[in-house]
């Protein structure tokens, strides 16, 4: 069993950035892949972005194109944490954000019905 717990959240301006963090329990971390989506009011959750491991010490990263050049996500291993890094941050990317773990890996990490983990989410609102 894998408890996630995401932080980080809140009110910034256009253009302004904000830093998630998503803490995660269990021994597994590692091995698993951690993905971020986000739901806004009457939308459907969707995906933002993912770190993957590949085996080894090597580790895939991927973006939604509405986010590529300004989110990165990064995690920490030893914290049991992923980060989500999001920079010139627009209205529309206003939405509770949400992170999951899961066994995923290449193309499955934009998938949500793939995660078997999910936290309760932060709130990210940016306002014009």
């Amino acid at each position: 069993q894998v408890q996630l717990v995401e932080s980080g959240g809140g009110l910034v301006q256009a253009g302004g950035s904000l830093r998630l963090s998503c803490l995660a329990s269990g021994r597994t971390f590692s091995s698993y892949g951690m993905g971020w989506f986000r739901q806004a009011p009457g939308k459907e959750r969707e995906f933002v972005a993912a770190r993957w491991w590949s085996g080894g010490s090597i580790y895939y990263a991927d973006y939604a194109d509405f986010v590529k050049g300004r989110f990165t996500v990064s995690r920490d291993n030893a914290k049991n944490t992923v980060y989500l890094q999001m920079n010139s941050l627009k209205p529309e990317d206003t939405a509770i954000y949400l992170c999951a773990a899961g066994a995923v890996y290449g193309k499955a990490v934009r998938e949500r019905d793939d995660y078997d983990y999910w936290g309760q989410g932060t709130q990210v609102t940016v306002s014009s």
